[in-house]
């Protein structure tokens, strides 16, 4: 079987956020759920996206909307761990870029849980259609930490 895979930019991410597992981020296998990931990293680009003053809908003179993402899972999450899910971005065009993540978290040793990816368009929601991306947007997405 084919797997797919990441690659991951040769920067700094742009943001690192701590997300604890909780108990209802649990499967019936004892361990983080495979859906759970996609929330996970929507949390994550949320606290980047509010460490700028932004949000979905407002970037800066219109929002994102997601167009694609892709899950590699990596090991298994556990009740109490800590996610570290750093945020890199790539692919930036006039219109769209992808946010990558990396999710791990440490016991005795870090442990890779998770990579994952998600193509982001600039969308104007009032009008529902695809813009540019706010150069001042653009411009925090360049910035490495």
């Amino acid at each position: 079987m084919a797997r797919v895979k990441l690659n991951f930019p040769d920067k700094k991410p742009i943001f690192i956020a701590q997300i604890p597992l909780r108990i209802t981020d649990m499967n019936y296998g004892n361990h983080l759920g495979n859906d759970v990931v996609l929330s996970i990293i929507h949390d994550a680009r949320m606290q980047y996206l509010a460490s700028l003053g932004y949000t979905e809908l407002e970037i800066g003179g219109c929002g994102m909307i997601m167009a694609d993402v892709m899950i590699a899972y990596k090991s298994e999450g556990y009740y109490g761990d800590v996610l570290k899910v750093e945020i890199f971005a790539d692919e930036i065009t006039s219109r769209s870029f992808d946010f990558m993540y990396k999710l791990t978290t440490v016991r005795d040793v870090e442990i890779e849980i998770a990579q994952a990816k998600s193509g982001m368009v600039a969308y104007d929601y009032s009008i529902g259609k695809v813009c540019s991306i706010p150069e001042v947007f653009k411009q925090q997405l360049l910035n490495e930490s």
